[in-house]
């Protein structure tokens, strides 16, 4: 098999536009920075990994030329305000996360913090210091992926526009297949500079800040989904 059977002849034009939408801080972008600000790489993983999986669900169906999301506004509005939803409970826990670590800073008379006792096994929005377990991380990304439906029509136009009706099923797949690792090792090194221990010496004192500025992101382009149709 030759490499032109494999790669399509607009392969360059279509990675640079997946890598320049990579490169647009997103609700995937906020939400792995809540978490990995605190909870390092591991605690953000799964989270990176559940993201590029509801990245390849769509790539998928843009491949198989699914474009429902075209012909039935109805369901992508549907869509729409359940990613809004979901992206407002998101944020709701790391403003809480962000609320309840400063409430629970020490006083200047106290000689060192608590510690947390031994059966505290934590959660985003607890305050805790255990990170989301694998499977939860897992279902978080992959929620936060699935329920934007703008990743459909992003895939679609690539998959359509980009490579046009003349690609092969490699071609395509091959395509798709570079998306997805793509997708999962930039919000993999995101994760993992965050954690770097330079990173985190610098960001210590600023961690309720950053998880709360996080959920408010978050929190406001649920509330701009919401409202969108009203300034359209």
């Amino acid at each position: 098999m030759s490499v032109s059977t494999l790669i399509p002849a607009a392969f360059p034009a279509l990675a640079l536009a997946h890598f320049l939408a990579l490169l647009s801080p997103g609700p995937d972008f906020f939400l792995i920075i809540g978490h990995a600000v605190r909870h390092r790489l591991r605690g953000s993983l799964f989270i990176c990994l559940g993201i590029a999986l509801g990245n390849a669900l769509y790539i998928c169906l843009a491949v198989s030329g699914w474009s429902v999301m075209r012909q039935m506004p109805a369901l992508y509005r549907v869509l729409e305000l359940a990613g809004a939803a979901y992206l407002a409970w998101l944020g709701f826990l790391l403003l809480r996360a962000s609320r309840e670590a400063a409430n629970s800073k020490p006083s200047p008379d106290q000689h060192a913090p608590s510690q947390p006792s031994p059966n505290q096994t934590g959660s985003l929005g607890t305050g805790r210091t255990s990170p989301l377990s694998p499977g939860r991380q897992l279902l978080t990304g992959l929620g936060s992926a699935l329920l934007n439906p703008k990743n459909a029509v992003f895939y679609l136009t690539l998959m359509t526009v980009i490579l046009g009706p003349t690609a092969t099923l490699p071609q395509q797949a091959f395509a798709g297949v570079w998306m997805t690792l793509l997708v999962f090792a930039w919000d993999a090194a995101l994760a993992a500079a965050i954690s770097l221990p330079g990173a985190q010496r610098a960001l210590e004192k600023r961690i309720p800040l950053i998880e709360g500025l996080a959920g408010l992101t978050l929190a406001s382009i649920a509330l701009w989904l919401a409202l969108r149709p009203l300034f359209d």
